[in-house]
């Protein structure tokens, strides 16, 4: 039998997951490669043999997407297929584009072919884009479902950015447990919010693995989405968060408008701060492709740790990092703590940036005036760390969901802002979970 020479192309975690669920013990298949972007320094890794399975005794290389046409060349490469997040329309056909003048197919897997039935009930919380507020509304439901007496067990979508073996199944309960797992910011941003609202958080490489522990502990699993990402496990109920602050994303970014189109509840989130006029586009493109799904306006009230750190002060803002960079936001939590408590200036970071940090803003120059909260590694959050104490301003302003001053040693003061769901009108979580017989 020849196999089916294939490269996929990722960003690690869907790309894995692909591989795991559909690739990995076919042997009509044979995966040459991984391709990786978006993420800083996840090139030049094995997919360790360990992971890879009987069909691939010494692992699956990656390589930069840079090389994409050259891999397809000298890798024989007859299919290749596109596992990452959070692009427009127009980005994934120019890669296919590219894909098919090197003389490859393209594919894109679909949600039944890549996702993994549990024992228990599956909640999932996906999103149109990366700073939506999918973080708030998991947060939400799970809170609503443990006072109903429910355990409750949250699986993340993938951050595997170190040793995969080690970060095959990873379960975090305490903040100990981000300690030992030496989580980056990202990771912690997305985990530490779960474990110190009492909850338990599971994340790694291998989501079949991954879930058949979490069942263990669990009475529902709630699926923890990133970017805008499609789920990895059959859900009972869909929950797609929506944002008015980039109206129309939702029907050009993928896979954003397939999380538009499965929802069974759509979270349009940020209407407090939205213009009216934004929110309506939003609807409207809802309804369009969704009629049956059920909408929930929800706002994402912000509130600070101290205000007097703002008022009148020159400040720096630090947002969430993802959310400025692929997810293309403008402002973020911060910047409208910045503006509603009076701020008298916002501090531009790039004068002062050193190494990854300034690279980031090479790569992603419609940042502006905002500092993203970059920490892929140990030497990024040095970097990070030293960018913020060399900025000339008053204080700092942190919208990320975790609290940077654990990590970093900031020499200016600083104080955070942080933000919950909050819905408004009759439809909340609690009615959708009580309708669904979920609680």
């Amino acid at each position: 039998m020849v196999r089916k020479s294939v490269l996929i192309m990722g960003a690690a975690g869907r790309d894995f997951h692909n591989f795991n669920v559909f690739y990995r013990d076919k042997e009509e298949y044979n995966v040459v490669a991984f391709t990786a972007t978006q993420i800083p320094n996840i090139e030049g890794r094995i997919y360790p043999p360990e992971l890879a399975g009987k069909l691939y005794p010494n692992g699956i290389k990656i390589y930069e997407e840079a090389d994409l046409v050259k891999l397809i060349k000298e890798l024989n490469v007859n299919e290749v297929v596109f596992s990452y997040s959070d692009v427009t329309f127009n980005y994934v056909m120019t890669k296919a584009a590219i894909v098919n003048a090197a003389g490859a197919s393209f594919r894109m897997l679909g949600a039944e072919e890549t996702m993994v039935k549990s024992t228990k009930p599956v909640i999932s919380i996906i999103a149109v884009r990366t700073g939506a507020g999918k973080s708030q509304t998991s947060r939400k439901v799970v809170e609503v479902l443990r006072k109903a007496g429910k355990r409750v067990v949250a699986i993340r979508h993938p951050m595997p950015y170190g040793d995969l073996n080690a970060q095959k199944v990873q379960r975090f309960g305490t903040l100990a447990d981000l300690d030992k797992h030496k989580c980056t910011i990202e990771e912690r941003e997305e985990y530490e919010p779960h474990v110190v609202a009492g909850g338990v958080i599971y994340a790694g490489v291998d989501y079949e693995a991954i879930l058949r522990e979490a069942e263990k502990e669990a009475d529902v699993i709630i699926w923890d989405g990133g970017n805008n990402d499609i789920p990895f496990y059959k859900s009972d109920l869909i929950f797609t968060v929506a944002d008015p602050h980039r109206p129309g994303n939702e029907m050009n970014y993928y896979p954003g408008n397939t999380a538009l189109r499965i929802a069974d509840v759509v979270i349009l989130n940020k209407v407090d701060s939205a213009t009216p006029e934004n929110i309506k586009t939003v609807r409207e493109n809802t309804i369009s492709v969704n009629p049956s799904a059920l909408i929930i306006d929800a706002a994402s009230p912000i509130r600070v740790e101290n205000e007097d750190l703002i008022k009148g002060k020159r400040v720096l803002v630090v947002e969430d990092g993802p959310t400025l960079t692929h997810g293309e936001m403008a402002y973020g939590a911060a910047m409208i703590a910045a503006r509603k408590f009076g701020a008298s200036e916002i501090v531009d970071p790039r004068p002062y940036t050193v190494a990854s940090i300034s690279a980031t803003y090479k790569k992603y120059p419609k940042i502006g005036i905002l500092l993203p909260a970059m920490g892929y590694g140990d030497e990024q959050m040095k970097d990070l760390e030293d960018t913020i104490n060399n900025t000339d301003c008053d204080s700092v302003l942190i919208g990320t969901p975790i609290d940077l001053g654990k990590l970093l040693k900031i020499n200016k003061p600083a104080t955070r802002v942080s933000y919950d769901l909050l819905e408004i009108g009759e439809n909340t979580v609690e009615t959708v979970l009580k309708s669904k017989g979920l609680i």
